[in-house]
């Protein structure tokens, strides 16, 4: 039941994950972390990165960056600044949220060399 909780909290919904989110797919990704038995191993990414300062480990690679506004952590531009020296793209986007390419409305998605925006309708 907890990654249910996770729809519900870090999408960007009312109270209600399915108003961002389909059942079918909110079903699809709880029955894979059950039936695989990969609930624990996918968070510990999280429980590792708590003790981490991403600001300490800069990244000499293209980066392009999607800040959601109903995602929990929102960092500001000027931290990627300093940790992407190659930062060639920051959007901040008004809706949306942890699991914003789950939603269900058009998207945009970027082209990496290019940076046009190409319709994504799913």
């Amino acid at each position: 039941m907890w990654i249910y909780e996770k729809f519900q909290a870090w999408s960007d919904n009312k109270g209600d994950p399915a108003e961002a989110i389909s059942v079918d797919h909110m079903l699809d990704d709880i029955t894979l972390y059950w039936v695989t038995d990969t609930a624990a191993s996918s968070a510990r990414l999280y429980y590792e990165s708590f003790a981490k300062d991403f600001a300490r480990m800069p990244l000499d690679l293209p980066v392009g960056v999607c800040i959601f506004k109903g995602d929990s952590f929102r960092p500001p531009k000027v931290w990627a600044n300093q940790t992407y020296s190659k930062l060639f793209y920051w959007n901040e986007v008004a809706k949306g949220g942890h699991f914003a390419a789950s939603r269900r409305v058009e998207r945009k998605r970027m082209t990496p060399r290019t940076g046009d925006h190409v319709s994504l309708l799913r």
